[in-house]
């Protein structure tokens, strides 16, 4: 009998190549702290969550669950983990622009530009004639 087939389950999972002796373990299961965040961003309203942050976390859900599929071994966790990176990270885009197609927001867009455009006015020195 070889060693690897009287290793008991446990102890192939502690010695397998994606087990917790290795970064391909650990990457992902801190990961999960991203998605946690994206999920209780599910509570704070639309207009104080940031689009530009959001979108990279749809990018780089994307691009390390296409990386986890080709390097070796395959890293089905890393995968598992981007995959809901990237969809908290869609849902939150999703509600960033609902909001921004609404009325409330463009009239709050429309009187933020009229009071910069009136600071700017009284800002700028009056030139004697």
């Amino acid at each position: 009998m070889t060693a690897v087939a009287s290793q008991s389950a446990f102890q192939k999972f502690l010695n397998s190549p994606a087990g917790p002796k290795t970064i391909h373990f650990w990457a992902p299961a801190m990961k999960w702290a991203l998605v946690i965040a994206g999920i209780s961003d599910l509570k704070r309203p639309a207009e104080n969550l940031s689009l530009a942050q959001n979108l990279s976390l749809v990018a780089t859900g994307m691009i390390w669950t296409r990386y986890s599929m080709v390097i070796i071994p395959k890293n089905w966790t890393l995968a598992t983990v981007n995959v809901f990176v990237a969809s908290t990270g869609l849902m939150q885009v999703g509600r960033i622009i609902n909001y921004r197609m609404t009325d409330e927001y463009k009239q709050k867009k429309k009187l933020e530009e009229e009071a910069a455009a009136a600071a700017s006015a009284a800002a700028t020195p009056v030139k004697p004639t």
